[in-house]
């Protein structure tokens, strides 16, 4: 399995991340030349090797063709807001807003909705894949804006995630995926930073409010460093594409890349990036020993409960069996003041361990569970069909010292012949058995 890991310890923006993409080996010609689908101008993109304390990485600067503007945004680099203006605070301005249009003149800056930025990305001629997901990250900002100001998605204006240099962060992001074709994206916590982060009403305690709407439910640090290290667009960049965040590096490390950012501080300002591979779970004759047994990593989480109504059990049992788990069963036990109670035990993969965790401290009674790893060792099963008078029923059958030893109808199989052919169940296995 192909990993790609973001290690936050510097936080996260859409310039340091198209850097640490290109440093990973995202072809820059390939990006640019995707980017150009778009159909947008006014904007030039610098690729350069820089290095922060000694580490050399890549370092991504989107110059907008404006003067003033590009001005502006290097003013705002050069004193550390660490991503461009247009991406620091990613407020919202209403087109209506006379004093807004008075301080901002014409063609300086775009005041796009999502409705504008979706139309610009679904008239590219990028691929559907790169289309969806940089949607799906605007979006993420969108809900974020909208939820602050209290207003509906479609009468947010977005003034700086908006602008030419925010949508080459995103639609460049959602690029560099496509291009890397991962199994699975995770991330370390994420750095905030410290201090105050200058919005549009004011000075505001890091993280920005769009920052922190965005990474609701990601673990988070802060006061690494007295300045912002992750913005609005880094939070939803990771937000939308991260499968896992934990600071557990469980996999093989291939390649390590840095993109560089724009302060020079004791805590290096680059985002690393690593890609590696996890050795698949094989679950077919590679690892099977020469007694055809199966030999398997799990997990099993247990929690004791006391206190639930008995109908629930059922409910819950069905939301972790769809959810993947490999077995869910209950134990009756005696609890603390003799009280009876139940285990409830679930067997799963370790990769959707904490899914499954979520759904029992959700739906159960229980304030806590356990879990332990697991080996588990099984026969070499092979499925096969027997035909009888009622119709075809699957047989599993089991292998020891490559000799079958076991044959077993599908019960489901069964069940369902008996049902449609008005008989006992009884009668359908007898006559699986004489063919057997």
């Amino acid at each position: 399995m192909k990993i790609l890991y973001y290690d936050c310890f510097s936080g996260i923006s859409g310039d340091m991340n198209l850097g640490a993409m290109i440093d990973l080996g995202v072809d820059k010609d390939y990006l640019i030349n995707e980017l150009s689908k778009l159909n947008i101008s006014g904007y030039e993109i610098e690729v350069s090797k820089d290095n922060r304390k000694g580490i050399t990485g890549t370092k991504v600067n989107v110059k907008l063709n404006n003067e003033e503007c590009n001005h502006e945004h290097n003013h705002e680099r050069e004193h550390g807001k660490h991503e461009h203006i247009h991406d620091l605070h990613e407020h919202i301005h209403n087109l209506n807003n006379k004093e807004h249009e008075h301080n901002h003149k014409e063609g300086e800056h775009h005041h796009r909705n999502l409705s504008d930025i979706e139309t610009i990305i679904d008239n590219s001629s990028l691929n559907e894949k790169v289309k969806n997901l940089s949607k799906k990250i605007f979006l993420k900002v969108a809900e974020a804006e909208a939820k602050i100001h209290g207003k509906s998605l479609m009468e947010v204006h977005f003034h700086e995630v908006g602008a030419v240099d925010s949508i080459v962060d995103i639609v460049g992001a959602a690029i560099c995926f496509d291009y890397l074709n991962v199994d699975k994206i995770m991330s370390s916590k994420v750095e905030l930073g410290g201090g105050f982060v200058k919005c549009a009403h004011g000075l505001f305690p890091v993280p920005a409010p769009a920052t922190a709407e965005i990474l609701k439910g990601v673990p988070v640090k802060l006061g690494g460093v007295p300045f912002e290290t992750t913005t609005p667009t880094g939070a939803a960049i990771l937000k939308a594409v991260v499968d896992e965040f934990t600071d557990k590096k469980d996999f093989k490390i291939n390649k390590v890349s840095y993109g560089i950012g724009h302060r020079d501080t004791d805590i290096p300002n680059v985002l690393r990036v690593y890609l590696g591979e996890t050795q698949e779970k094989i679950k077919d004759e590679f690892n099977i020993d020469k007694n055809n047994k199966i030999y398997e990593d799990a997990v099993m989480i247990e929690c004791n409960i006391d206190d639930m109504n008995p109908e629930l059990y059922d409910y819950v049992m069905e939301r972790l069996f769809n959810e993947g788990a490999m077995d869910v069963f209950m134990t009756p036990i005696i609890m603390k003041k003799g009280r009876p109670g139940i285990k409830l035990s679930v067997l799963c993969d370790e990769d959707i361990e904490e899914k499954l965790i979520e759904i029992i401290l959700k739906e159960t009674t229980t304030l806590g569970i356990r879990k332990y790893k697991v080996e588990k060792t099984m026969l070499k099963r092979e499925f096969s069909l027997v035909k009888t008078k009622y119709g075809e029923v699957r047989i599993k059958s089991s292998f020891f010292n490559n000799k079958k030893i076991k044959s077993k109808a599908e019960y489901d199989d069964c069940k369902k012949i008996a049902i449609e052919n008005n008989i006992s169940i009884n009668e359908v296995y007898d006559e699986v058995n004489k063919e057997l």
